[in-house]
């Protein structure tokens, strides 16, 4: 079973930046894809970013292109989102992911662990 931990939300404004970071549980931590997603109230759970065990491919969801850097460490056993010229739209619960396979994959659905989610707010 492998343990999520998120950190590193909060409230910023808009055009600023934030950086998530999650924590694993997991020793054989580069066997795992690692994802972002987010959710808003009455939505389904959105991809956001995803990176394979090795950190060499990554993936991301259309409306963070450009804004948005996930990155991984292994000795830490830590995947990072860094978010910048945030966006209202962001707003939404963050949550990690982690997936055994080898795609960076946008398929919700695939990823087995979840963390518990933290909050991101972009005010205007």
């Amino acid at each position: 079973q492998v343990q999520l931990v998120e950190s590193g939300g909060g409230l910023v404004q808009a055009g600023g930046s934030l950086r998530l970071s999650c924590a694993a549980s997991e020793r054989t931590f580069s066997d795992y894809v690692m994802g972002w997603f987010r959710q808003t109230p009455g939505k389904e759970r959105e991809f956001v970013a995803a990176i394979t065990g090795s950190g060499r491919d990554t993936n991301y969801g259309d409306s963070v292109k450009g804004r948005f850097t996930i990155s991984r460490a292994n000795a830490k056993n830590t995947v990072n989102l860094q978010m910048n010229s945030l966006r209202p739209e962001d707003t939404a619960v963050y949550y990690c992911a982690a997936r055994t396979g080898p795609a960076a994959t946008p398929i919700r659905n695939v990823y087995n662990y979840w963390g518990q989610g933290i909050q991101v707010t972009v005010s205007s």
